[in-house]
């Protein structure tokens, strides 16, 4: 067997973990766990660095049948939460595990601050692109960020800042350190500007407004809504200008936002797309041109509970200087008049994984789907013909066809999107 140890939140280990140090013979752990605990002297230690050395060596041990003594890993809260647990059970299986967890950064944290966390999502930048955390924090309330040397509290919060993101950062270091441990909360601006050194545990990233959610029956963040392509009447409109459920029904299976990624909505008009996007947990910014309309995007976020970044400007100038920390995973263009061809290049110019396009006038189909193939995208589209149940006197009903509508859509080869991390 193997004993994996959680210290706590770098705290000593626990007692019942006495036991097994005192019988091991080969200690993995960091230096500071290795030097916390009481290791019996003939205990080989090994210093955990890159994860790979360490892992072979526990192999020879035990294949050498642990001859001092069983081995023991030391960790650092919960060893089974975005921990090296993973690593040991794909490795050694994980019936030769016998875990012992302490308490994690996370349940730590929000401790200190006195709240919940069975609504938190969390995320881990350990080792991997900040990208996916910062799409998170903008769209959920109630975020940990599990961070690492080059993806901390400085640059997560110059990410957040760039993309306009009303949070509090509370950045814990140390926790579980009587003399060095401390927590503090600073704007996305304050922490970008700071160096927090090697002793942060974890960051919080909350919008204190909706920092207590109602009881939960499954933790995690929320499930995706449970309708979507909703009616017209739900949102907030001029003069019918909104793209018809029909046609954002459609969009939204080809765009396929998700928790993680980013979405802009050109031409955002009422917003109703960029609204539906945010509610499947996509980070969601909308571009729209008049005044009236950038607050008929803001109601309409707020009336569905929602985040949405709105920018104020006329596509395709507004998009080169649009000042976003990350490129889009999707895009959908709701508008552009004679401007289109420019839009649809340089929206496909920067998207990763999609760019859907829906137009009334079929006269811009050919310039947007050269723009979308010169590009590299798979292209396809499909011209969208309904007719929606109307009243008729007599208590019957007739078919009221609706405007014919082309939504064009292009796809990048896969290529540009392995590994992107979730």
């Amino acid at each position: 067997m193997i004993t994996v140890v959680g210290t706590g939140t770098g705290a000593p280990p626990a007692p019942d973990a006495g036991a097994a140090l005192a019988g091991a013979g080969l200690v993995v752990g960091a230096g500071r766990h290795l030097a916390a605990a009481r290791l019996p002297e003939r205990a080989e230690r090994v210093v955990l660095g890159p994860l790979a050395p360490a892992l072979d060596r526990i192999e020879r041990y035990t294949d050498a049948g642990a001859p001092e003594g069983p081995v023991v890993v030391l960790a650092s809260g919960d060893p089974g939460f975005f921990g090296i647990v993973r690593a040991l059970a794909e490795r050694f299986g994980n019936a030769r595990l016998d875990v012992r967890p302490g308490v994690s950064s996370v349940a730590a944290a929000f401790a200190r601050l006195g709240l919940p966390w069975d609504d938190a999502v969390v995320v881990s930048a350990h080792g991997r692109d900040l990208r996916t955390a910062v799409q998170i924090c903008r769209s959920r309330p109630k975020v940990a960020v599990l961070t690492a040397p080059g993806s901390g509290p400085a640059e997560l919060g110059a990410a957040l800042a760039d993309a306009d993101a009303e949070r509090v950062l509370v950045v814990a270091r140390a926790l579980g350190d009587p003399k060095h441990e401390d927590v503090e909360r600073v704007t996305p601006a304050e922490a970008a500007a700071r160096d927090w050194g090697p002793a942060v545990s974890v960051v919080l990233c909350l919008d204190e407004s909706r920092a207590l959610a109602p009881v939960r029956t499954v933790a995690g963040p929320p499930a995706g809504p449970g309708r979507w392509a909703l009616d017209e009447s739900e949102f907030a409109h001029r003069d019918s200008m909104i793209t018809k459920f029909e046609v954002r029904a459609l969009a939204l299976a080809r765009i396929g936002p998700r928790l993680g990624d980013l979405v802009w909505d050109i031409g955002a008009g009422s917003g109703s797309v960029a609204v539906e996007c945010a509610r499947f947990g996509a980070a969601v910014t909308a571009v729209e041109k008049t005044p009236d309309g950038c607050e008929r995007v803001r109601a309409n976020a707020a009336a569905h509970g929602v985040d949405v970044r709105v920018v104020r400007g006329s596509a395709p100038a507004v998009l080169s200087g649009l000042d976003e920390p990350h490129d889009p995973d999707a895009v959908f263009i709701g508008g552009g008049g004679r401007e289109l061809p420019g839009i649809v290049t340089e929206c496909a110019r920067r998207a990763r994984r999609a760019v859907v396009v829906a137009m009334a006038s079929l006269d811009r189909v050919p310039a947007a789907r050269d723009a979308l193939t010169s590009a590299g995208f798979t292209c396809d589209g499909v011209l969208l013909q309904s007719s929606r149940l109307a009243p008729l006197p007599g208590g019957v009903s007739r078919l009221a066809a609706a405007n014919p509508v082309f939504v064009l859509w292009g796809v990048r080869p896969p290529a540009r999107t392995e590994g992107v991390s979730q």
